[in-house]
């Protein structure tokens, strides 16, 4: 593999020589950095860093690639702790429906929503799924993203679920990217079974679950815990059914009404929970004490005009804070990180610096890649983007439409597509 150096970096942003697991409170607004900077990849890794005024030799490095970042600033990739990107077709009548009056809910109860991309997906093969999501992979790629958590969910029935987590698998093996794989088998109840909903529980835990495990394609379980979706019970008991075969909990939690879904992921010690528009003071202090990292998702709250989830709160208490993307075809179509940051910024107002932490340790350490990914550290996993020409750090957030990502590295080599 080759070796790169990066010499001549403006700034390179979110070095972190000792370990850290997350990032709280206060601390969110620290970003450490470092200006006229050198970087050196070795093996797929960030083997070290300096000043320019420390410029070591370099005689010893055979085929070393060298990049001149003169003006430009190196990140470490984003990483994206919540999407749905494996889906066929689209949904922009609905993104009509919505502009005309409809609620997600009316939508929804007209055959819409998630059952309407359940349909689609369930009469595609394995293998459009797959064209249909390497595009959508490159676009985040050359947005800066290095890591990406997919979630199945649209499948709804045994064949189609196993068939979305097989082309995730697929994905894990034909990309570059660090990829972690969720099982969303309780994100509705299919038509099937709007009037048994014990029969679809009991198929998720019973068959789905077993399945799911027997076959090692998720390392997550989730679950849309809402109102005429799964309840707080419902939700525990489907947690901890997928527990029992060593999947890790996530959970949708408080989207589009408070119904639990918070509590519920603490007590079942949930990596993350993730929406939040409507998180109270009781959930901020049950997250207080928890391993649970809230997450936001600043797309869908936008696409479909929800309140604005109390982040700034959660900030100001301590919590650490995640953002992630959501990308799905129904409430969050993109999988702009540099947008998402932007969106945090704007309407929820957390600060540049706390939407990059918030973007890359925080979001590592949901989906448990904290260790390899997440920050600019010797030995971690040469995940990283160098922008174009900027003047600051907080331009990302700043310019909010436009990718200032022009070259990206992951595992240690430039990315060409």
């Amino acid at each position: 593999m080759q070796k790169i150096l990066i010499k001549n970096i403006k700034k390179l942003v979110q070095l972190r020589d000792v370990q850290v697991s997350t990032i709280k409170g206060k601390d969110m607004d620290v970003l450490p950095c470092l200006d006229d900077a050198w970087l050196a990849i070795d093996n797929g890794l960030i083997a070290d860093y300096g000043s320019m005024s420390d410029f070591p030799g370099i005689a010893d490095w055979k085929d070393l690639q060298v990049i001149d970042a003169s003006g430009k600033m190196v990140f470490p990739s984003w990483v994206d702790s919540h999407t749905h990107i494996v889906y066929a077709g689209s949904r922009e009548q609905e993104f009509t429906d919505r502009i005309k009056g409809l609620s997600y809910e009316e939508i929804a109860q007209r055959g819409g929503g998630i059952l309407n991309s359940s349909k689609k997906l369930q009469d595609a093969s394995e293998e459009e799924l797959l064209q249909q999501a390497l595009p959508r992979l490159h676009e985040i790629i050359l947005q800066g993203t290095g890591a990406v958590e997919i979630k199945s969910g649209y499948g709804l029935n045994l064949e189609s679920e196993l068939k979305m987590l097989r082309v995730i698998k697929k994905i894990k093996e034909l990309t570059k990217l660090t990829v972690k794989s969720t099982f969303l088998g309780a994100h509705a109840f299919p038509l099937a079974y709007k009037q048994n909903k014990r029969g679809y529980i009991d198929l998720i835990i019973k068959e789905m679950i077993p399945a799911v495990a027997e076959e090692k394609l998720a390392e997550y379980i989730d679950i849309f815990c809402e109102q005429n979706y799964f309840s707080f019970d419902e939700t525990i008991e489907i947690l901890e059914a997928g527990r029992k075969h060593g999947l890790t909990p996530k959970v949708h939690a408080e989207q589009m009404s408070h119904s639990g879904g918070v509590e519920a992921g603490v007590k079942c010690k949930a990596i993350s929970v993730d929406h939040l528009e409507y998180v109270n003071e009781a959930d901020i202090k049950l997250l207080m004490n928890s391993i649970t990292m809230p997450t936001i998702l600043p797309g869908a709250a936008y696409f479909v005009s929800l309140p604005n989830p109390p982040a700034r709160q959660m900030i100001d208490a301590g919590l650490p804070l995640a953002i992630a993307s959501d990308f799905n075809p129904g409430t969050s179509p993109t999988g702009n990180m540099n947008l998402m940051q932007s969106i945090a910024c704007i309407q929820y107002k957390l600060t540049p610096n706390e939407a990059i932490n918030a973007s890359t340790m925080n979001s590592a350490y949901a989906m448990q890649v904290e260790k390899e990914l997440g920050s600019i550290t010797i030995g971690k996993k040469a995940n990283l983007f160098i922008t174009k020409p900027i003047p600051s750090s907080d331009f990302i957030s700043y310019s909010f439409g436009s990718n200032l990502v022009e070259t990206v590295i992951l595992n240690g080599e430039v990315y060409k597509g």
